[in-house]
């Protein structure tokens, strides 16, 4: 499978207090693209092809319950149930194990999202949700589409779902954390904020080489006022990784506090 886009490394250059952002420049996640391994047979080629079908037939019957998380977590009627009857047979059939195709239709999913077809995507981790409901990636994917709408809380709440599932994922931790920064800038909510450090605080102590973690602790303490506690982790971030550092930020930073450590003027 083609390598996804990187969309966390492009949030904290994008997020709304630094500069004008669109929805589909925000969230990335550093994803292993290991994590399918998953190849697109002929066989599972043809169950995508049915999938692209069951759309179809969704869309027809005047729903757009497949686009929504987890299928809009709402009581299915008889044709949903026996759509998705159907395409639970065609996965047994063309997959060795339920989990391993919720795996392929995870992979599909970080694919359309890659391609900004966002209802696809949402489509294709539903679909990776109901083949297996302990896969991280599928709750991880919607809130990526959900973030990329705008559709704050329901990122924030997916996000959440995929943490409980891979509670020591510090990447997903960062991407948790990334949402609530935003939240926190378009709603002034002090709790989310302090959520998102909280956050970020155990992704860093999981992964003490994550600079992007670092970084977005700096802006957490930016935001908070705290230019000395922001510095020191700005200073963290550029000694794990200087490539990593955001120079809008490092500015809007100088402009409320020097550095410190003088090495930034």
């Amino acid at each position: 499978m083609r390598v996804r886009m990187n969309l966390m490394q492009l949030s904290l250059v994008v997020l709304p207090l630094i500069s004008a952002a669109q929805p589909k420049q925000l969230i990335t996640s550093v994803r292993n693209n290991s994590t399918s391994g998953v190849s697109q047979s002929s066989a599972t080629a043809q169950t995508e092809t049915g999938a692209h079908a069951t759309e179809a037939t969704t869309e027809a019957s005047g729903g757009a319950i497949n686009t929504l998380p987890l299928f809009g977590e709402r009581p299915k009627t008889a044709e949903q149930i026996d759509q998705e009857v159907h395409f639970l047979n065609d996965c047994d059939q063309n997959f060795a194990s339920r989990p391993e195709a919720s795996d392929f239709f995870a992979a599909r999913g970080w694919d359309y999202v890659a391609d900004g077809q966002l209802d696809t995507a949402a489509h294709r981790f539903n679909l990776a949700w109901l083949l297996n409901d302990k896969n991280a990636d599928a709750y991880w994917g919607l809130g990526v589409v959900c973030y990329q709408k705008n559709q704050l809380p329901d990122a924030i709440r997916m996000l959440k779902r995929g943490l409980s599932v891979a509670d020591s994922n510090a990447v997903l931790m960062t991407d948790l954390a990334t949402v609530q920064i935003k939240y926190h800038q378009e709603h002034a909510s002090p709790e989310m904020l302090d959520e998102a450090e909280a956050a970020l605080q155990r992704a860093v102590a999981l992964t003490p080489a994550n600079a992007t973690s670092f970084q977005k602790l700096s802006l957490v303490s930016y935001l908070k006022a705290d230019y000395a506690k922001a510095w020191d982790y700005f200073h963290q971030a550029r000694n794990l990784d200087l490539s990593q550092l955001d120079l809008n930020y490092l500015n809007d930073l100088l402009a409320k506090h020097p550095d410190p450590k003088g090495v930034f003027k």
